[in-house]
């Protein structure tokens, strides 16, 4: 993508956060008490809400208001992408709030609009109660569903060059170069799965979050996860798996 004219500053805003993201998993620490672990909880909803006072607006085709960035210096960070990975992490953890977290994380993204986190929460709950098999978790998965819908009609947005529809602009470079980008989301997703040192409810919800994003990537003008340019995705995901040293319940 930087031969095809991407802007060089794209690879290292996305070298820089894949090296924050590896430190972190490497060295971080999760919040080992009750309190520390809904105190973060909170921390991390509230961050979901920061986009209302902070984000640069923008209009969407149908009019509409969209506020979905957090402007971190020359950086406008996807808070839904930096913040529900971990928000699924510890909603999967929580057996008795893990619905009401994750609902709470739908409610927050719709009035932003972003269907892209919308509809990634809403896989996460789908992972997570085919784990669980609790009712409650699958009310939200069809709650977040509708309100997903919702939020995509109020809040598409043109598409921005190398960080949405990637898979399609690299399929203009080169079929291979988009078949390759898309084994890689694949196995990204394949890994998150069956392979991180996480429980089965964790690890479900973090796939299923990542297949909402990239789902919705693929079908509209949203960022494209981990394969895109964009840091907030690898810094979301690196905070989340830098979170597997939780102790079990």
């Amino acid at each position: 993508m930087a031969l095809a004219g991407a802007p060089s500053h794209y690879a290292l805003n996305n070298l820089g956060a894949l090296v924050l993201a590896c430190l972190w998993i490497l060295a971080g620490r999760g919040p080992h008490t009750s309190l520390s672990r809904h105190l973060m909880t909170g921390v991390l909803l509230f961050s979901l809400l920061t986009p209302l006072a902070v984000s640069p607006e923008t209009t969407s085709v149908t009019g509409d208001r969209v506020m979905r960035w957090f402007p971190f210096g020359s950086l406008n960070l996807h808070t839904g992408m930096l913040v529900a990975p971990a928000l699924c992490v510890l909603a999967a953890r929580h057996r008795t709030l893990g619905a009401p977290i994750l609902l709470a994380a739908i409610a927050c993204v719709w009035f932003q609009p972003d269907a892209a986190t919308g509809f990634a929460l809403t896989f996460a709950a789908v992972g997570l109660h085919h784990v669980t098999r609790d009712w409650k978790v699958g009310a939200v998965a069809i709650i977040g569903f509708f309100a997903s819908i919702n939020m995509a009609l109020r809040g598409e947005l043109p598409p921005q060059p190398f960080v949405e529809r990637v898979l399609v602009e690299a399929a203009g470079i080169s079929i291979f170069l988009a078949i390759a980008l898309g084994l890689a989301l694949a196995v990204a997703f394949a890994l998150v799965l069956f392979a991180i040192p996480f429980d089965r409810e964790k690890r479900f919800a973090l796939a299923g979050l990542l297949f909402g994003f990239a789902v919705l990537a693929l079908m509209s003008t949203y960022p494209t996860p981990l394969i895109g340019y964009g840091a907030s995705p690898i810094l979301g995901f690196g905070l989340a798996l830098g979170l597997h040293r939780i102790p079990k319940r």
